[in-house]
C-alpha cells in the first residue's frame, strides 16, 4: 500500500489526461481514473495496483460524487484533482447546433464545476489540496469557428480565479494549465467540415505538427510537487510555432 496521497484525474482516456496518468503513475501515487471509456483506459500502459477507475460522466454529479468517494474510501482523501474532462466542437455560430454549444458548456465548465465541489469542502477543512482546471489559451483569446468553446474556456477561466481567491486563505491552491493547439483527439468529434479544414490548414503553417501532452503533463507535475505554500495561479503552454 503506497502512502502517496490520491490523484483524480477526468479525461484520463486520451490526450493530456492520460499523460498525466502516465507521470503520477510512474510517481507512486494512487489513481482514480474517470472517462466515459472504460476500455481506453484499462489500454494505458499503466501499473493497475493503485489505480481505481471509474466510468462517470462529469456532468452527473451524483455519479462523479461516487466515483471520488469509492476512491477516497480505499485511498484516503484527494489531493490532486485535475478537471481535465473536455469537448471541443469547432464551429460557426450562424450554423452549429445548439445541441453542441450545451455539450460543451456542461462538460467544460458544469464537469469542472461538479468536480470542483466534490472535492473542495474536504481540502478546506485540511488546509490542504490543489485543484488544477485544464483550460486553454481559447480561454484568453478568440479564434475563429470557436465560440461556444471559447465562452466555455472563458468560463473555466473566471470560475477558476474566483474559487482561488475565495479559498486562499484556506491553503487550497486553485490553479489554471492553458494549452495550445495540442496532438489530442479533441477534433475526433468536430461535426463541421470547413471548421476542421480551417484548423488543419492553421496547423500546417505551423508545420504540421503541434504541443505534445506530455509536455503539459509535465507542467501540472510540476505545480503540483511545489510546496503546498507555492501556487503557480495559471500557466500558458503552446508549441513555439504557435502564432495565436
Amino acid at each position: 500500500m503506497t502512502n502517496k496521497k490520491l490523484i483524480v484525474i477526468t479525461g484520463a482516456s486520451s490526450g493530456f489526461g492520460a499523460e498525466i496518468a502516465k507521470i503520477f503513475n510512474q510517481a507512486g501515487n494512487p489513481l482514480l481514473l474517470i472517462g466515459r471509456n472504460i476500455a481506453k483506459m484499462e489500454a494505458l500502459p499503466l501499473d493497475f495496483t493503485n489505480i481505481m477507475l471509474a466510468q462517470a460522466d462529469v456532468t452527473n454529479l451524483t455519479d462523479f460524487t461516487a466515483s471520488i468517494r469509492r476512491a477516497e474510501a480505499k485511498f484516503g482523501p484527494t489531493d490532486l484533482l485535475v478537471n481535465n474532462a473536455g469537448v471541443m466542437l469547432l464551429g460557426n455560430v450562424e450554423n452549429q447546433s445548439s445541441q453542441e454549444w450545451q455539450t460543451m458548456l456542461d462538460t467544460n465548465v458544469m464537469g469542472v464545476l461538479n468536480g470542483t465541489q466534490i472535492v473542495l469542502q474536504n481540502m478546506i477543512d485540511r488546509q490542504g489540496g490543489t485543484i488544477i482546471n485544464m483550460s486553454s489559451i481559447a480561454g484568453f483569446k478568440a479564434f475563429t469557428n470557436h465560440a461556444a468553446y471559447v465562452a466555455s474556456k472563458f468560463g473555466v477561466n473566471g470560475a477558476t480565479e474566483t474559487i482561488r481567491q475565495e479559498v486562499a486563505s484556506k491553503n487550497v491552491r486553485i490553479s489554471l494549465v492553458a494549452p495550445g493547439a495540442a496532438e489530442t483527439n479533441l477534433l475526433t468529434h468536430v461535426t463541421s467540415k470547413s471548421a476542421l479544414n480551417y484548423y488543419q490548414a492553421w496547423k500546417e503553417s505551423m508545420g504540421g505538427l503541434t504541443l505534445d501532452p506530455k509536455y503539459v503533463a509535465q507542467t501540472v507535475k510540476f505545480i503540483y510537487d511545489l510546496p503546498q505554500a507555492v501556487e503557480i495561479r495559471e500557466v500558458d503552454i503552446a508549441a513555439t510555432r504557435q502564432d495565436a
